[in-house]
């Protein structure tokens, strides 16, 4: 009888280095607790890895310290395993298409259903949330892009979407500071036209915090693209929505951008 050692050595044979519970079940004769316990075995000896329940990561040597892969070799069987469509964004996708500034320290990953954070290892997984009805719109084929590793592919968000992401989650992005230094980095890489189509499934105060953005960061084509998404607003916001006057008062100090409708309320400082 095939054993849970004999299930994985194959799966590496054939450069698997995952599997589902469902799968090691019907890969040999053994009952579910039986399965459990030689699982337990197996993660008490950092062979197996266990970042979602009934999904299970091979450990090799070389993964063995960091207590993990990197995600990008798993995030997407473990999205497929619990039916969710996906994107890697903010931080990560920002280095992936070329801003040197941005040292991930967390994979972060949007989908259309609130999940739950975990580390696992030395890794720090983050999920963001979008609404489904925004999502499905955006999460298509011309707008995401594919990171690849040794175990295939991953969906990363695409130069746009990355922008917009990075704006519409800046607290989970490193701050407005974080964000800026991102518009003027990969900014000009965006094409105007996708970069208007995808900001209509955003919030207009996020559209209009990105256009001054880019503005700044001297990616003309790409501000004008949002341009009309001025016209939308009725008010306008803060730039930094995280600082906040202690008096309303104050907040009539502060200076007053027309073209997006910005309150400028945080001083935004990049590397040149």
């Amino acid at each position: 009888m095939a054993s849970l050692d004999q299930f994985i050595d194959d799966r590496l044979r054939h450069g698997r280095s995952h599997f589902a519970r469902e799968e090691a079940l019907a890969a040999f004769d053994l009952k579910s607790e039986g399965l459990t316990a030689a699982i337990t075995r197996l993660v008490k000896k950092r062979k197996l890895a266990n970042p979602r329940h009934g999904f299970y990561l091979i450990l090799r040597p070389e993964d063995q310290l960091a207590g993990a892969p990197d995600p990008v070799r798993w995030i997407d069987p473990l999205m497929k395993h619990q039916g969710l469509d996906y994107r890697v964004s903010l931080l990560r996708a920002a280095a992936f298409h070329g801003s040197s500034h941005q040292a991930a320290m967390v994979f972060q990953v949007v989908a259309p259903r609130q999940l739950r954070d975990f580390e696992i290892g030395r890794h720090r997984l983050q999920f963001l949330y979008q609404t489904p009805k925004a999502f499905a719109r955006v999460n298509q084929l011309d707008q995401l892009e594919r990171m690849k590793s040794d175990a295939g592919f991953a969906q990363v968000a695409g130069v746009e979407l990355t922008r917009l992401d990075c704006v519409r989650y800046f607290h989970k992005a490193a701050g407005i500071n974080s964000v800026a230094q991102i518009a003027k980095d990969i900014g000009g890489k965006a094409e105007p036209r996708v970069l208007a189509k995808a900001a209509a499934a955003y919030e207009n105060s996020a559209v209009r915090r990105l256009g001054y953005l880019l503005d700044r960061a001297g990616h003309v084509r790409q501000a004008s693209a949002l341009e009309s998404f001025v016209k939308q607003a009725k008010t306008a916001v803060l730039l930094d929505p995280s600082v906040k006057p202690l008096l309303e008062s104050l907040a009539e100090l502060h200076e007053k951008n027309a073209r997006w409708k910005l309150v400028i309320n945080e001083t935004v400082e990049v590397d040149f």
